[in-house]
């Protein structure tokens, strides 16, 4: 039954992620330079679904990679998809921190009172959408990884 509930949850991360960066990606279109706090509220809505599709996916993923509940946990390190996957998961972390650092000031700011200083916005709607991308190509690694492919000879 574990088995089930750390792969069911570690899809659902899937749609909530990809959900919550694709729609933190469109509320960074909206927003305009010298916009105040209040326009901020979806970003930082679908920013913290985001989050909270990371850690359930670090959760998850940890959990069936080392209690072995899908495979052995050695399978893992000597498949090529599992480490291009991982290595892709390093992309969307570096990307990352751009706009966990400006959030997370916007966030302050706002609860503060004060007007944020929008003018990345752009930047970081693009950041967005790219991992995104990047999240789709991760999902094709995976269902390559869990059906024995990439496995080092």
């Amino acid at each position: 039954m574990l088995r089930i509930i750390l792969a069911a949850s570690h899809l659902l991360a899937l749609a909530i992620g990809l959900g919550g960066v694709w729609a933190r990606a469109r509320a960074l279109g909206r927003v305009r330079p010298g916009a105040g706090a209040e326009a901020l509220g979806p970003v930082f809505a679908a920013d913290a679904f985001w989050g909270i599709a990371a850690l359930l996916w670090l959760g998850t993923g940890l959990a069936r990679w080392l209690m072995g509940t899908e495979k052995d946990s050695g399978y893992y390190p000597s498949n090529h998809f599992f480490l291009a996957k991982m290595g892709l998961f390093v992309v969307i972390l570096l990307l990352e921190l751009r706009p966990m650092i400006t959030l997370a000031r916007w966030r302050r700011q706002a609860a503060a009172g004060k007007a944020p200083d929008t003018a990345a916005a752009g930047a970081l709607g693009t950041i967005s959408y790219l991992e995104a991308a990047i999240v789709i190509v991760m999902v094709f690694f995976a269902s390559l990884m869990a059906r024995g492919y990439g496995v080092a000879a």
